[in-house]
């Protein structure tokens, strides 16, 4: 019986097994409204952490992400991601009506579709990554559309 419950066990596993990513480590740029750098890791077959640090207004933006990944399509290299996290940043007063200067903290959202190449040590990735500013100049953010071309390694 208990050699039964293994086997059972074992085919189990194998039917949920979803793909992990190619990949375990990336860096590259971001292009958007906000323009910078991104930092990808995988901490699980399926989870990563990503960090962005991006110019926007005048200021700077920190962007810590959490996200999960699942194949898209049935197309090998394509994934489907989406998760969450903070930001801290400062916008300078050129950009708002009351011609002050902010420093922002929120949360943030993101959703998106990463393509990973078999030839070359690259990724794509588009994704819309909507913020709502908790402290600062307060309010929903929700034109953070990017594309994003990473080195792996």
């Amino acid at each position: 019986m208990k050699n039964y419950i293994i086997l059972f066990a074992l085919l189990f596993s194998l039917n949920t097994y979803v793909k992990a990513q190619d990949y375990e480590s990336a860096i590259g740029l971001r292009f958007g409204l906000s323009n910078g750098v991104t930092f990808k890791h995988f901490i699980a077959t399926t989870d990563a952490v990503e960090g962005i640090l991006s110019t926007r207004y005048g200021g700077f933006n920190i962007t810590g992400l959490f996200e999960r990944h699942k194949s898209a399509f049935d197309t090998d290299g394509l994934y489907f991601f989406y998760g969450g996290g903070a930001h801290l940043g400062s916008f300078n007063n050129e950009w708002f009506s009351d011609n002050s200067s902010h420093i922002v903290i929120g949360v943030d959202g993101i959703i998106g579709l990463e393509y990973v190449f078999t030839e070359v040590p690259l990724n794509v990735s588009l994704d819309w990554k909507p913020g709502f500013n908790l402290i600062g100049y307060t309010g929903f953010w929700g034109d953070e559309l990017a594309f994003s071309v990473r080195y792996l390694f």
